[in-house]
């Protein structure tokens, strides 16, 4: 049994930490290769991508399933201005949400352009630039394995719930308590993990446990605190003035926006201790900017693009339900997943949850088709139900059938 006193019980809203989702480990197997997304000179979509009927989208919003308050879904293409907005709920098409694990994506942005800047080497050991926070048995993860969720780091700690008590949504913990926490469970129970833990770099286990040392990797190598990078690298450069990493204690959210619920208790208002891995907020149409600037080059030169869509060739941790394709790999460097719908169309993009909002966005590689949904689960569905959902919009918005299953959603509480 696991005796601890976690920093979750030390400090309420001041935090900034890791929540993400990660469920064990899987079997060590066999070193990592790569797999290269499509170059830009070919980066259509694989498979037939019919044209746009906004029919099957429509009828998935009216009337919205009784597990969800609310919705927006925007769908993208060529020219200016969306193909479609819907909304269902009391939810705007200009509405402010927080953005979870699609965070990530923002923060291994970052990490890259100071890989091409050769400022981190991606094969140096993440321990050599973060020695008082690394233990000494991961020495040889890598910032490649870091970025890609292939180091075999241990799953993070317990994020707040609502068996946390009044006021769970509000507690938080510091990216460098969350980190450690981590480290101090798995070796709690040390002959158990050393049995599990996986080769670095030999089984795909998605774990924000990565994302948030690349944060604090940033952090030290830049020299400035990663909301200074982030605003720097990406917001500023390309106007995102509706997205935003709020300061530890700022538990408010810009309106306009939805007001949401986990069971009886509103957590609009909540704590962004997620931070770097899942704390960020944004709106649908800033979403669509930066998947589009991601996607098309102009975050990353060309000599860091193809590094940042390789997807390593090894096992997915049989935990890993996120990829749908059973047995494979399906998370990049960059921070994104590759997903094959219906057809044969592949697809990039990420999702995310906090409390009381269940987000997403996915394109095609050549841009002629985005989708960002947020979703508000009232709590009331079961995982099954919420997962079929946010699948089906994603079916709908590019081929009108809905993708394999993957990770549950969680109307609740983990930041994916």
């Amino acid at each position: 049994m696991r005796h601890r006193t976690t920093a979750l019980h030390r400090l309420v809203v001041a935090g900034t930490a890791t929540v993400a989702l990660t469920l064990g480990v899987g079997v060590p197997a066999a070193t990592a290769r790569a797999t290269d997304a499509p170059s830009e000179a070919t980066a259509t979509a694989r498979g037939h991508l019919p044209g746009f009927d906004a029919e099957p989208l429509t009828k998935r919003l009216a009337p919205l399933p009784g597990c969800h308050a609310g919705a927006l879904v925007r769908v993208d293409g060529p020219g200016r201005g969306p193909l479609w907005t819907g909304t269902a709920g009391a939810v705007t098409a200009d509405a402010h949400f927080r953005i979870g694990s699609v965070t990530k994506a923002f923060t291994h942005t970052v990490a890259l352009q100071l890989v091409a800047e050769h400022r981190i080497g991606i094969d140096d050991p993440v321990r050599s630039h973060l020695p008082d926070l690394i233990p000494a048995e991961y020495g040889g993860v890598t910032v490649r394995q870091v970025l890609d969720h292939t180091s075999g780091f241990p799953a993070p700690a317990p994020t707040p719930t609502p068996r946390n008590g009044p006021g769970w949504w509000l507690m938080g913990v510091t990216p460098v308590d969350g980190v450690r926490d981590a480290f101090a469970l798995a070796a709690a129970d040390d002959d158990a993990w050393r049995r599990h833990r996986p080769a670095p770099g030999t089984v795909q286990q998605y774990n924000g446990l990565n994302t948030l040392v690349v944060g604090l990797l940033v952090e030290k190598v830049a020299g400035n605190s990663f909301r200074e990078e982030l605003d720097q690298r990406i917001l500023r450069p390309l106007r995102l003035r509706h997205t935003s990493l709020p300061a530890s204690g700022d538990v408010s959210i810009p309106g306009p926006h939805a007001r949401v619920y986990v069971g009886a208790d509103e957590v609009t208002r909540q704590s962004p201790y997620p931070w770097a891995e899942g704390g960020m907020i944004s709106t649908a149409a800033d979403l669509d900017r930066f998947l589009t600037a991601l996607l098309s080059g102009r975050l990353l030169p060309p000599s860091v693009r193809r590094l940042a869509f390789s997807v390593p060739e090894v096992p997915n941790a049989p935990q890993n339900r996120h990829c749908g394709t059973a047995g494979k790999a399906c998370f990049a460097p960059v921070g994104l997943m590759r997903l094959t719908l219906a057809d044969g169309v592949t697809v990039w993009g990420k999702t995310g949850s906090r409390p009381g909002w269940e987000n997403g966005f996915f394109a095609t590689p050549d841009l002629r088709r985005r989708v960002v949904y947020s979703l508000n689960p009232n709590g009331t569905g079961t995982s099954q139900e919420y997962t079929d959902y946010v699948l089906a919009l994603v079916g709908a918005a590019f081929t009108g059938v809905p993708p394999t299953a993957a990770e549950p959603a969680d109307p609740g509480h983990r930041s994916r």
